[in-house]
C-alpha cells in the first residue's frame, strides 16, 4: 500500500499543478558554466528560478513547501539549500546585498538545524512522513540533503571565515563516512560500489539525481578542506557512477532509479534533462569522457520524437501497473 499511495500522490501533484511542492523542484535544469571545478565558487547549476521562489516563507524568510493535505507547509532542508545556492550564484554574479543576505540566512538555518541521530551522527531531518517505497517515517534524512547542505555551508565559510559554518559542514560530512546500518547515508553493494542514498529504504533504490547531487557535496567539502577522506569518497562515487550508468540506459531514455519493480521507473522528461545536465557537470569535475558520451547519447534521445513517445508510453504503462 505505501508504494501505491506514493505513485498516486506524485500523479495527483503533476495533474493538479498549482503551488504544490513541485512548483519549487521543477526548474528547467541547466549547467552553470561560470562555476569553477577546482575551487569553491558559484554552484554547478544556476537555481535562478529557485532563488526567486514565489511560494510560502516563514516570518524569518525561510522558504516552505506546500505538500497539501495532512502534510501541509513544511521546511525541506534540500529546498532551503537549493534556495541558498541560487541566491549565492546571483550574489556572486553581481546581483547585490539582498541575495547575499538570503544566502547567509539559509546557511544560518542549516548550521542551526543539524540534529543528532540515535547513532551519534548529525543530519538535516525531514519532519513529515513521506510515502515512497516504504513510508519514510519522520524524522528521516537523505544523502541529497547532506550533500547540498554542505555545499551551502562551505561557501558560507569561504565568504565569511566564520568557523561555525565549517564546523557544521564537518559534522554533516560524517554521515558520508558511515553506512546506512550505522546511521549514515552510504551503501556498499555486492560489487563493492559505494552509493549515497537519497531515500534510505531496503533494498536501496539508487536514485540517480540524488546520488549525483550528494557527490557534489562531497566534492565541495574536499575543495574546502582538502580532506583526503572526502577525496577518496568522491573517487569511489565516481567509479560507482561509471560502473553503473549502463543500468540507467534503456536505449531510448534514462531511468529515474533502480526501482526493484517488474517494470523499471522511467525518468520523467524533467528528470531525464536533469540527468543530462548532471552528467555534463560530472565530466567537467572529473574529466571522464564517459560522462560526456552518455550525456550526449541521452540528449539525442530527448531530441527524437519517436524515443520521447516511447518513453511516454513506457511511463504510462508504469503508472497503470503501479498507481
Amino acid at each position: 500500500m505505501p508504494r501505491l499511495r506514493y505513485y498516486r500522490r506524485i500523479f495527483s501533484a503533476y495533474l493538479l499543478g498549482g503551488k504544490s511542492h513541485l512548483t519549487f523542484w521543477h526548474e528547467t535544469p541547466a549547467e552553470n558554466l561560470r562555476a569553477s571545478t577546482t575551487e569553491l565558487g558559484e554552484y554547478y547549476m544556476p537555481f535562478t528560478e529557485k532563488a526567486n521562489y514565489q511560494g510560502a516563507y516563514d516570518k524569518t524568510g525561510i522558504p516552505q513547501l506546500d505538500y497539501h493535505g495532512r502534510i501541509g507547509l513544511q521546511y525541506n532542508p534540500i529546498a532551503i539549500a537549493q534556495y541558498g545556492l541560487g541566491n549565492y550564484n546571483l550574489w556572486r554574479n553581481g546581483n547585490g546585498p539582498d541575495c547575499r543576505s538570503k544566502f547567509f540566512l539559509m546557511a544560518d538555518w542549516l548550521a542551526e538545524n543539524l540534529q543528532p541521530t540515535s547513532k551519534g551522527l548529525t543530519v538535516w531531518n525531514h519532519h513529515f512522513d513521506w510515502e515512497y517505497r516504504d513510508t519514510l517515517k519522520a524524522p528521516w534524512h537523505s544523502a541529497l540533503a547532506q550533500g547540498q547542505g554542505i555545499s551551502v555551508l562551505v561557501r558560507a565559510h569561504k565568504e565569511s571565515s566564520d568557523a561555525k559554518y565549517l564546523d557544521a559542514a564537518r559534522s554533516a560530512f560524517a554521515s558520508f563516512q558511515h553506512s546506512i546500518a550505522d546511521g549514515g547515508v552510504a551503501f556498499t553493494d555486492e560489487f563493492g560500489d559505494l552509493w549515497f542514498e537519497e531515500y534510505i529504504v531496503s533494498p536501496p533504490t539508487h536514485i540517480l539525481n540524488g546520488f549525483v547531487w550528494a557527490l557534489w557535496g562531497v566534492h565541495d567539502y574536499f575543495l574546502a578542506t582538502q580532506d583526503t577522506i572526502a577525496r577518496d569518497l568522491f573517487t569511489r562515487g565516481v567509479h560507482t557512477l561509471l560502473h553503473n550508468l549502463n543500468r540507467y540506459d534503456l536505449g531510448f531514455w534514462s531511468l529515474y532509479e533502480q526501482s526493484g519493480t517488474r517494470l523499471p521507473m522511467v525518468a520523467s522528461r524533467f528528470y531525464h534533462q536533469l540527468h543530462i545536465v548532471q552528467l555534463r557537470v560530472m565530466h567537467r569535475l572529473t574529466g571522464e569522457r564517459e560522462f560526456l558520451a552518455v550525456a550526449d547519447r541521452w540528449e539525442s534521445y530527448a531530441h527524437s520524437l519517436a524515443k520521447r513517445t516511447r518513453a511516454l508510453v513506457y511511463k504510462s504503462l508504469f503508472k497503470l501497473c503501479y498507481y
